[in-house]
């Protein structure tokens, strides 16, 4: 079987993120090993933000209040007392899951400009409702004393943590394929181009658009678990538009509707941040540019770029990946 540009990549880029713990190892570099499990955190919510953006056609400036409830799920337990690994997945994935159900409903009755500012209102009304949380250590955020422990998994471990990362992001992956190449997937595909002819065709486009959000707000809340084990630190700040700003840079970036897409744009963005504040504290002035030239020259985004030219028209917007 013939291996096509796009699935050579895919095959390369979690082989190497897969060994890259030997590698930290092996060149004693335990940098690497907090830099990258960084990478995959926001990729893996960069992955639940394309369900909604890529497949959808929503864009939503609020999905970074889903990694803020992830994360203040762990830190508050943990602030509690309350030990164990199950406690912590279940409030963030619950907690995650009802705050979606509740905005979603809400946000989803609009479209266009007014989700986008709906979205972003909800989200600046998480942000002041965290730094009234003083027992939380308000706008100072507050530390969190001990990582999540699965069983015998210590996610205080820096190896642990990566790895788990690593898992959850393919599981991720895995999921967003079999969701985008069902029914479902194609449903909400449907809606973003014509929600009036789905909808005449007999499909709740509502009901599944809605159900879309959660299972995007879930895998940011699950993103937010990861990002406090990793930090062990946890602050309202989580929660500012702009930090839903570079999830959505990082969908774009890597290529809008490709299922592969958001990981790329996520390391992209990251080791381009990382490259350019070694030589500049104003490394966004000139990550700017950068990005606007991807976007002027590459619109399909990185992976975009791996397509055969002959076949961009027909897999712009798709489900590959």
């Amino acid at each position: 079987m013939r291996l096509d540009l796009r699935t050579i990549t895919v095959i390369v880029v979690l082989a190497g993120l897969a060994l890259m713990p030997l590698l930290a190892w092996a060149v004693d570099e335990p940098y690497w090993l907090r830099f990258w499990s960084r990478v995959m955190i926001l990729a893996l919510a960069a992955v639940g933000v394309n369900l909604i953006l890529g497949f959808g056609g929503m864009v939503s400036f609020g999905h970074a209040m889903y990694i803020a409830i992830g994360a203040y799920a762990v830190g508050a337990l943990r602030f509690h007392g309350v030990e164990g690994g199950l406690p912590d997945l279940l409030l963030a994935v619950g907690a995650g899951a009802l705050v979606a159900l509740i905005i979603g409903a809400i946000c989803l009755r609009t479209a266009g400009i007014y989700f986008i500012m709906i979205t972003l209102a909800f989200a600046q009304m998480t942000y002041f409702f965290f730094i009234s949380q003083e027992q939380y250590g308000g706008d100072d955020g507050m530390r969190i004393e001990g990582g999540t422990r699965l069983g015998p998994l210590d996610l205080s471990n820096d190896a642990t943590l990566y790895y788990a990362t690593f898992l959850l992001l393919c599981g991720a992956l895995l999921v967003s394929w079999r969701l985008v190449n069902s029914r479902f997937g194609m449903v909400i595909r449907g809606a973003r181009s014509n929600e009036q002819r789905m909808t005449a065709l007999g499909f709740p486009t509502y009901r599944y658009r809605l159900t879309a959000y959660v299972i995007s707000a879930v895998i940011c809340a699950i993103a937010g678990a990861l990002l406090a084990n990793l930090t062990l630190y946890v602050s309202p700040a989580y929660t500012h538009w702009t930090r839903s700003g570079e999830l959505l840079i990082m969908v774009i970036l890597g290529g809008l509707g490709s299922l592969f897409g958001p990981v790329l744009g996520a390391i992209a963005l990251l080791l381009l941040e990382d490259v350019i504040a070694h030589f500049t504290r104003h490394w966004q002035l000139f990550l700017g540019p950068i990005l606007i030239l991807v976007v002027i020259f590459a619109r399909e985004g990185l992976f975009g770029l791996l397509t055969p030219r002959r076949q961009r028209s027909h897999t712009a917007g798709g489900s590959h990946g």
